[in-house]
């Protein structure tokens, strides 16, 4: 809570240990927090210098706390001193930055990035942009971030961001892809399939779009990317995405803890997205025995011959 203004969690915990009690040791404090003597004297030692500890006058080797109001206040009024220069310095560098903008020929409208960590580092950096919304297509191959590399969406997430994506329907064959999806969801992102996707794409607001590439001669090794700026190139990616986003089916969480009925359904959902039988099987933890067994009872209760006469039944009947 305090690291805003610039405490550690071990200066927190001291602090709050001694501000709950009129004094105290040392030796108090490293019982209450089961911390070591050493190092809570060091921790003391260093909240005295901040002025939120102090001597008792009766006993020199007891401390008490600083009232919160005058001890923290100074730290809080610094922080926002920082942080009303870096936000007057932003504006100034975006003046610059966009002054620069208006004197961009054709060819300055694209930037290459290259190599695969300086491509991570723009994706997080797009990501930590973001005010309004973000943008991403995603191909079936080995994506260029992880997602539990990918810390910058959850938090943008967290601030209010929209995240629209749409995955070839090849990504919902990656094992455990459906469980991260499931919670993807449920924090607010939207999901879409289609059978495939042209290239990879980050679009952050309208105000920058990345493009990673791949090497033709080692598609494996990746190259780089294109950063695009604001132009009429950006402008027809937005467009692109959007006219793929309106032909894209909806991903629909699959069950946490699926019930007979639920399996049915979350099969039916992965069938009318394109996944393959083994690929069913394994997202929803059953065996391709069973998937083929489900599909056939599901086609007899429908009264259907054909897994295309089953996906509209399925819609028609609301099964899914």
């Amino acid at each position: 809570m305090l690291e805003e203004i610039g405490l550690d969690d071990a200066q927190t915990a001291v602090y709050r240990c001694v501000l709950q009690q009129p004094s105290a040791s040392t030796a108090e404090i490293r019982s209450a927090l089961s911390m070591s003597l050493p190092r809570v004297r060091a921790v003391v030692a260093e909240l005295e210098g901040l002025g939120l500890l102090a001597r008792q006058a009766a006993s020199s080797d007891r401390f008490v706390a600083s009232p919160p109001a005058i001890a923290l206040r100074p730290l809080l009024l610094e922080r926002e001193r920082g942080l009303t220069r870096a936000h007057e310095a932003l504006v100034e560098l975006s003046e610059l930055y966009r002054r620069s903008t208006e004197q961009r020929g054709i060819a300055d409208v694209v930037d290459v990035v290259l190599g695969d960590d300086a491509v991570r580092q723009r994706i997080a950096q797009l990501q930590a942009a973001a005010v309004e919304q973000v943008r991403v297509l995603v191909l079936h191959e080995v994506a260029v971030l992880g997602n539990a590399e990918n810390v910058e969406e959850d938090r943008a997430l967290a601030r209010g961001v929209r995240y629209r994506v749409i995955v070839e329907s090849g990504v919902l064959e990656r094992p455990g892809w459906l469980a991260a999806a499931r919670e993807m969801t449920e924090i607010g992102e939207e999901i879409r399939v289609l059978p495939s996707l042209p290239t990879r794409m980050f679009i952050a607001d309208d105000q920058m779009a990345l493009v990673p590439m791949r090497s033709q001669a080692d598609p494996d090794r990746g190259s780089g990317a294109l950063l695009i700026h604001p132009s009429g190139l950006l402008d027809l990616v937005g467009a692109v995405f959007e006219e793929y986003w309106r032909s894209a089916a909806a991903f629909l969480p699959i069950a946490a803890a699926p019930s007979a009925e639920d399996v049915d359904r979350d099969l039916l959902r992965l069938l009318l997205l394109g996944v393959t039988d083994a690929a069913a099987a394994a997202q929803l933890g059953i065996s391709l025995r069973t998937v083929q067994r489900r599909i056939a009872e599901l086609m007899t209760a429908a009264e259907v011959t054909t897994r295309m006469q089953l996906g509209a039944e399925a819609v028609r009947r609301s099964w899914v």
